[in-house]
């Protein structure tokens, strides 16, 4: 059963860090570059905040079969990683909104020092609520979002209604695989009153119900263990200058631990699935 959905302010409350930019800059300063310097992998560590990173991104759009004619929408974009390296590569045109005003207003700047900012817009604003007219987009994906919103339905009907007919539909969220009690925090969520994670079956469901067709399905536990384990042997070699630390702060090692031992006993895995809008 998908759980009650948290208040916004609650989810916006736990993302919520308001000197990114100053934090990104000294992490580059540190790393010898600067704004004018910095390339999409310097900062990738740090913007493509989901299990796999710039690899699980660009499998992911790799499936949408994107042009540079398509307008695409990033749903829970945060700072922005995918949303850049999907303009850069398909040389289309990527809208992303998030709830988190601190990872929006950073993410712009992002875009402009990767002189990306014409091909990349981020703006606040509600996945349940999206302000956008009827139809506006060609592609869809979002990435480790689902987990902070309970009714997925409601979500999936808001994408469908942007979308036009035929359009790919991209997800890459962390579902409840098996059985078993979860411990806080989670990279998503502080306590179980955050967190709105679902099955694949209540997926598939909610997006069936709302005229989306399930064109296929993967379960990336494996992608999930191959990542934790390079980011431990990063950490033995030295703590990164720019990661998930630099948006979570200490709270980092601790949630990783959990969500590392969830996927690792089969209660939690990384899921993929691709859908069209009928």
């Amino acid at each position: 059963m998908i759980m009650e959905a948290a208040p916004h302010s609650q989810i916006a409350d736990h993302y919520a860090r308001g000197s990114l930019v100053e934090d990104i800059r000294d992490g580059l300063a540190a790393m010898g570059k600067t704004e004018s310097t910095v390339t999409a992998e310097d900062l990738s560590p740090v913007d493509e905040f989901h299990i796999g990173g710039r690899a699980a991104t660009g499998e992911l759009a790799g499936q949408l079969a994107l042009t540079a004619a398509d307008r695409v929408l990033d749903i829970g974009c945060g700072l922005g990683g995918p949303a850049r390296q999907i303009a850069s590569h398909y040389d289309c045109h990527v809208t992303g909104i998030d709830l988190t005003r601190d990872y929006v207003e950073a993410g712009n700047v992002l875009s402009g020092w990767l002189h990306l900012g014409e091909r990349v817009s981020l703006q606040q604003g509600d996945a349940l609520r999206l302000p956008f007219a009827d139809g506006s987009f060609t592609a869809a994906y979002m990435l480790h979002v689902g987990m902070n919103i309970a009714d997925k339905s409601a979500l999936f009907s808001e994408v469908a209604r942007v979308l036009r007919a035929g359009a790919p539909f991209g997800v890459f969220d962390v579902m409840r695989t098996g059985a078993g009690e979860m411990s806080y925090p989670l990279p998503w969520a502080s306590t179980a009153d955050t967190n709105a994670i679902a099955t694949p079956d209540q997926y598939r469901d909610a997006l069936s119900a709302v005229g989306f067709e399930i064109l296929s399905e993967r379960r990336r536990r494996d992608v999930a263990l191959d990542h934790f384990a390079q980011q431990r042997a990063q950490a033995a070699g030295g703590r990164a200058v720019l990661g998930v630390h630099t948006l979570m702060g200490a709270r980092r090692p601790q949630m990783i631990r959990n969500m590392s031992e969830s996927i690792s006993d089969g209660r939690i895995a990384p899921v993929e699935i691709i859908a069209r809008r009928r």
